[in-house]
């Protein structure tokens, strides 16, 4: 999910009275919820940043290391306010141990998120590689900060008031979003249960069906599907059924060519890394075209294809 996402989480797991148990405790729980995202760094490799991000920094070994430095950090942090006389009188002591805790929660935040749209995320690197999906969320929902912010909003006003229950709206805000996401995750698998069904009947085996939510229509699904060599799209919605287009055309996939030309281009070996649906489209007489077929919409293709053109073995030999 987008940044502003995780850390309106991180905030409504603090008014949900969290930032209560120990001094620190708000900005640990909003710096550890953006935490894994140290990775962005890597998108000045452009289109190779594909194969590095939401990978080793949101992997097993991550979450358990880098949880541990920012709790450091905060007590170093707390510690360098006081020597210098700087430190708000009204900030609680510190309490390590649920210091540490808000760091760890904060932290585990943050891929429990990104699992749920479908760029991916390899949960288990780096002992492994694979791409884990939710397909649940788009990654920018906009309902979702509507209701974070709102109920953030509301428990800060009661606190400020000294509100008997300030913490009220916080969870209610909390049981909302994840209601929210549970019936977005019932939509989805409806829509790829659907599509799958359909593309069997039409007689094809081994069917990936992909539904992805739109922006801001959060009840509705674009669906893409592949079947062996074929790849199609269509959609979805509940209650009025969907349009699938059961013929679709042809992957590219098998072109001859890529064998040999991926090896000469790293983006192009990145880009496959990542790519879930990879479609290959001639692009001329002398170039390919790899796209994906989730990100094949006009307002995001140019930040995910690659040209590809043979390599010149000449000067970097294969």
């Amino acid at each position: 999910m987008d940044n502003l996402t995780h850390s309106l989480v991180g905030a409504l797991l603090g008014q949900m009275g969290l930032k209560k148990k120990t001094g620190l405790a708000m900005p640990t729980l909003i710096i550890a919820a953006n935490l894994p995202d140290i990775d962005a760094g890597c998108a000045i490799y452009g289109i190779e940043s594909l194969s590095m991000r939401r990978g080793i920094t949101h992997g097993p070994i991550a979450l358990l290391l880098l949880p541990l430095l920012l709790w450091a950090l905060m007590i170093g942090f707390d510690r360098w306010q006081a020597r210098r006389g700087k430190r708000p009188k009204g900030r609680a002591p510190l309490h390590k141990g649920w210091l540490l805790a808000l760091a760890y929660i904060g932290c585990l935040s943050h891929p429990a998120l990104d699992w749920l749209n479908n760029y991916g995320i390899r949960l288990l690197e780096p002992f492994s590689s694979r791409w884990f999906y939710g397909d649940t969320l788009f990654i920018i929902d906009l309902w979702v900060w509507i209701a974070l912010g709102l109920s953030i909003w509301f428990s800060l006003r009661r606190e400020r008031a000294n509100a008997a229950q300030w913490t009220r709206p916080a969870w209610a805000g909390f049981a909302a979003v994840c209601a929210y996401i549970f019936a977005n995750g019932l939509i989805t698998g409806a829509a790829e249960r659907t599509t799958t069904q359909a593309l069997r009947a039409a007689g094809a085996g081994d069917v990936l069906a992909v539904a992805s939510p739109p922006p801001l229509a959060f009840w509705r699904r674009d669906v893409f599907w592949r079947a062996g060599d074929r790849y199609g799209s269509g959609s979805f919605t509940p209650g009025v059924g969907g349009h699938l287009d059961i013929s679709g055309a042809a992957t590219g996939m098998a072109d001859p060519r890529l064998a040999t030309w991926v090896k000469g281009d790293p983006a192009a070996r990145a880009f496959l890394f990542w790519a879930r649906m990879p479609v290959a489209q001639p692009d001329g007489t002398d170039a390919i075209l790899l796209r994906d077929q989730r990100f094949m919409h006009p307002l995001a293709q140019e930040r995910f294809q690659v040209r590809l053109t043979a390599p010149d073995t000449a000067t970097h030999p294969l």
